[in-house]
């Protein structure tokens, strides 16, 4: 049976993008980083794997895949996007999001989008 080893993000410099993602989720990398690729793994030694290589290939406003990242409740949802733009996120204006999302877009300093995710509406 498959599972899922690593998502991987295309970043225009990959050294930037390991410290943003190390801070935002805890990671470390698992080897060194190099001017091209990087593996960046859980500190606490469990969970997925987050991969960046270098990509020539613009961010897209849409992108068809993404990563969303679990916050307890709308103030831990809160407390994160904060935390996350004082590491360099963004906030994105997300015209397709319902009046009631219990999601708020960010982009990371490539321009990669994401999301936040309160999970505590159920």
């Amino acid at each position: 049976m498959l599972t899922v080893g690593s998502v991987v993000l295309g970043v225009s410099d990959v050294r930037r993008a390991a410290a943003f993602w190390c801070a935002a989720l805890d990671y470390v990398p698992r080897e060194e980083i190099e001017d091209d690729w990087a593996v960046l793994v859980p500190a606490a030694g469990h969970g997925v794997q987050v991969a960046l290589g270098r990509s020539v290939t613009p961010v897209q406003e849409r992108p068809r895949v993404h990563l969303d990242l679990y916050a307890g409740d709308a103030a831990d949802q809160a407390a994160e996007v904060e935390r996350l733009v004082g590491l360099g996120a963004r906030r994105v204006a997300w015209d397709l999001a319902p009046d009631d999302a219990d999601f708020l877009v960010l982009a990371d300093p490539e321009g990669n989008r994401f999301c936040v995710i309160d999970t505590g509406r159920g």
